[in-house]
């Protein structure tokens, strides 16, 4: 039993970086840092190659321009085209959420052939081959924001493996009319005979609360009527967690002197950590790509690279599809999701590009 109970992680980081500064997320930190050490990879790749490395900031200008549009406009068209379509003026709040890696490659690889035609000595598919290196960096990155944010998760792993995302509930903990200083969500030690394996695991939430004017007899009165409602009404609580609504609350108030601090003990879902498999995925992508270039380096055939990512990161992608929730509505009656549908066509263009530069063969070392 105490082997299954180090399966499941409870998760619930704060997705901003500095607590009470919420608009600096891990997000948009990682999504940043992203291209910060893409472009740096990509001036070591001009050096090397005897590119001119100045020309570096204008094909970042091209990315990062080409990343943010191609993904806002392809969740639009792709996921949610009648929402933002009836309101064009909500496309243009990307801080909100809603990016299709999707559309971002499409993006990419016109912003690409837009850049090369405007700078010579380089072809389309050289520049190519070197950005879809940093790409599956960053992609990794990105998909660790999302973990972060506890997003774009997983389904239910109906074992005792898994993640129990906490955040959301936590969130909305805080808004309830009692002053809360803090809330813990964590896995207590002491119920692993609670496991049943059955993807429904032991969570606690520990909230210290200001004494203010509350009586622990008002206190308590309080808490069991707006805890069970958070545990058990909302959409967010319902996907992630499993209080039976059946049952009395399990809650147990101490008086700490200077707080009172509030114990809740319930159940939670464990989820497949789909940003994981997806980020360890594409690093490892990364490097694979990054091997095949410091070892042929110009000498590759062009297109190859493009090829074996677009084959690597949307196969992957239609993959770890399978394990990922539901992300909208339209999506639960279809025998592939719109992820899973849009990676069959860049897996196939990658199949081609492979083909082709292979028949091509390594270049030859130039003297």
């Amino acid at each position: 039993m105490i082997e299954s109970l180090l399966n499941y992680v409870v998760w619930d980081p704060n997705p901003a970086v500095f607590s009470g500064f919420e608009r600096l997320r891990w997000y948009s930190l990682l999504f940043a840092l992203g291209f910060i050490i893409s472009q740096q990879f990509m001036v070591y790749f001009f050096k090397k190659e005897g590119q001119n490395e100045l020309l570096v900031d204008k094909l970042t200008i091209y990315m990062v321009l080409a990343t943010i549009i191609g993904a806002r406009l392809g969740h639009v068209l792709f996921y949610e085209p009648e929402k933002y379509l009836s309101n064009p003026i909500e496309i243009l709040k990307v801080w909100e959420g809603g990016l299709a890696s999707h559309g971002a490659a499409i993006a990419i690889l016109f912003a690409l052939w837009l850049y090369a035609k405007r700078t010579p000595g380089q072809s389309y598919l050289w520049v190519v081959d070197r950005i879809v290196i940093v790409t599956a960096m960053t992609g990794a990155l990105i998909r660790f924001g999302n973990l972060m944010n506890s997003e774009i998760g997983g389904k239910d792993t109906g074992t005792d493996y898994g993640f129990v995302y906490a955040w959301d509930t936590k969130d909305i903990m805080g808004t309830m009319r009692v002053p809360i200083e803090s809330i813990e969500a964590y896995k207590p030690t002491d119920r692993e005979s609670e496991l049943q394996n059955n993807g429904i695991v032991p969570v606690n939430f520990d909230i210290e609360i200001n004494k203010g004017g509350y009586s622990l007899t008002d206190l308590e009165s309080t808490l069991r009527r707006d805890l069970k409602y958070v545990l058990t009404q909302f959409k967010s609580s319902q996907e992630y967690l499993a209080e039976p609504e059946e049952s009395p609350l399990d809650l147990t108030i101490s008086d700490k002197g200077e707080y009172y601090l509030a114990t809740v003990k319930t159940y939670g879902r464990t989820k497949h950590p789909t940003q994981i498999y997806e980020s360890i995925s594409y690093f490892l992508i990364f490097l694979i790509l990054l091997g095949l270039w410091n070892k042929y380096k110009s000498r590759l055939p062009d297109g190859l690279l493009l090829g074996l990512f677009l084959i690597a990161v949307f196969g992957m992608r239609f993959v770890w599809e399978y394990f990922k929730a539901v992300q909208v509505d339209f999506e639960e009656n279809m025998a592939l999701n719109m992820g899973q549908i849009l990676s069959i066509p860049l897996v196939i263009i990658g199949i081609i590009l492979v083909v082709r530069a292979l028949s091509n063969g390594i270049k030859p070392e130039k003297n």
